[in-house]
């Protein structure tokens, strides 16, 4: 499990292990580990020319320290300070080791090889100071490599947040833990690659993180596997009820989603029957409505359902169940919020950035630019699980922020096709029939999904939804494997 916790559970576990070192060895090593990091980027580090963006923090002090051995080893070393004050220590330390100070930090940026970015560190806010901005456009423009020290400057280390202008990098190499802002869009697309560099934090972090990301083995130990006891209806029946005249795909794509992800049978209701029944002839369907359509362990409701009268008596059906139900695409733009508070069941929630948007009465780029607050605050107004999709898929559950959110660490832009939100509907629908929880069964079906898709990518690109689908055997063996 990957896990990231806030700036203030950070500063909190440092502060403990700070007073068990001596006096700036944590420093020692994070600017060793950043050191190391460097060298390979370098390729040569003797002959190489580093640009150090230096802020008045600890990660201008991190920065330097790191110059400092890289400069032992033969490269050439220039700070650019940009706060009011540098780290004393590690200033000197630079100019022991042969390392300069820029007289003109844009002369310095324009041969650099590669520049470490400690202009803010986690506790910066809102975005480079006006300061700082010119250098930072400097080392943008460049031909350099860029390295952030921790994390990008201008991002938010809590929320994943972009409120101003901030330095792009091709690498951050963090130290500790991973911070939020590294796994959450839009700060996550600033961080390029990210490397962990334990500095002994992990005895002084509390056990539960704030964000979370499954990796293969936390998915292996989630997923249903079938006993030698089981058949089709110890294993889960899942009914979808998805689906128009219009829209007879979304049917399909959602029966096709269900069918590979772990339950016995997808029991399919409403007017697509023909078209469900052509591609996928053991599948079972019935007219409807769906709470005539027989056994079901969850329900999956919403993709190209449409917005009649019928689809409206289709919502109020099944979120009447005792069952969890998963709500989606116009399932979501017929709910009734008072009604998914009222459920015994559980409630999964799968929208992307508009319709969360319109669930919580905001603009679309709000959604889009706090992904981490609007997931946690769709949770709590609806008490459901809230699985908000987007180029990183969040997932929360209404318990008032005890259970870490997951970010979903696969997938590729070329899932944003259509109908591949239809597969990953009838995926989760499945897993939650198969016995998993909201928060279980929404992470396992955007890790599958999105593993799904980078097979199917393997094949040749561009893909299609239904694709994705049949990728998805290949997804649970690799994850077994």
């Amino acid at each position: 499990m990957r896990t990231a916790y806030r700036v203030e559970t950070v500063r909190a576990a440092e502060a403990e292990l700070m007073a068990r070192l001596p006096e700036g060895a944590l420093m020692q090593r994070a600017a060793a580990g950043l050191a190391a990091a460097c060298a390979p980027l370098l390729g040569r580090v003797y002959g190489s020319r580093v640009v150090l963006l230096v802020g008045s923090g600890d990660n201008g002090g991190d920065a330097l320290y790191a110059g400092a051995r890289l400069a032992r080893r033969g490269a050439g070393v220039t700070a650019v300070l940009t706060g009011s004050r540098a780290h004393e220590g590690g200033l000197a330390a630079l100019l022991g080791a042969g390392g300069r100070v820029a007289d003109d930090p844009f002369e310095a940026l324009a041969v650099a090889d590669l520049v470490l970015d400690g202009v803010t560190g986690i506790g910066g806010r809102g975005g480079l100071r006006p300061e700082a901005a010119p250098v930072v456009r400097a080392a943008r423009g460049s031909n350099a490599v860029v390295v952030a020290v921790d994390l990008p400057s201008g991002v938010e280390a809590d929320t994943g947040e972009v409120l101003g202008e901030a330095l792009p990098a091709d690498a951050t190499v963090t130290f500790g833990t991973y911070k939020p802002g590294l796994l959450i869009d839009p700060a996550k697309e600033y961080a390029g690659t990210v490397r962990l560099v334990p500095i002994g934090l992990e005895d002084w972090l509390p056990s539960v993180p704030d964000v979370e990301a499954l990796q293969h083995e936390d998915l292996a130990q989630l997923l249903p596997a079938p006993s030698a006891a089981s058949d089709k209806y110890r294993r889960g029946v899942v009914g979808v009820v998805a689906g128009s005249a219009r829209y007879p795909g979304a049917a399909v794509l959602a029966v096709a989603g269900g069918l590979r992800g772990g339950s016995g049978a997808v029991r399919y209701v409403g007017p697509a029957a023909d078209a469900v029944l052509a591609r996928f002839p053991e599948a079972l369907v019935h007219a409807g409505p769906p709470s005539k359509a027989g056994r079901v362990q969850a329900w999956v409701l919403g993709p190209g359902l449409g917005d009649g009268g019928d689809a409206m008596d289709c919502v109020r059906d099944v979120l009447a169940s005792d069952v969890p139900v998963l709500v989606d695409a116009d399932g979501l733009r017929l709910l009734d919020a008072q009604a998914v508070r009222d459920r015994g069941a559980p409630t999964l929630l799968t929208p992307h950035a508009g319709e969360a948007a319109a669930l919580l009465g905001v603009a679309r780029e709000e959604v889009e630019s706090a992904r981490l607050a609007s997931v946690r605050e769709l949770a709590e107004r609806y008490g459901a699980t809230v699985l908000l999709k987007g180029s990183t898929t969040l997932v929360a559950a209404p318990d008032g922020g005890r259970s870490p959110v997951r970010v979903n660490p696969m997938g590729t832009p070329w899932l944003a096709t259509a109908g591949s939100g239809d597969v990953l509907s009838g995926l989760a629908g499945s897993l939650l029939a198969a016995g998993l929880e909201a928060r279980d069964a929404g992470s396992a079906a955007a890790y599958l999904h999105g593993l799904a898709a980078r097979h199917a990518v393997a094949q040749g690109v561009p893909i299609t939804a239904y694709e994705v689908a049949q990728g998805l055997a290949a997804a649970w063996r690799d994850v077994w494997e």
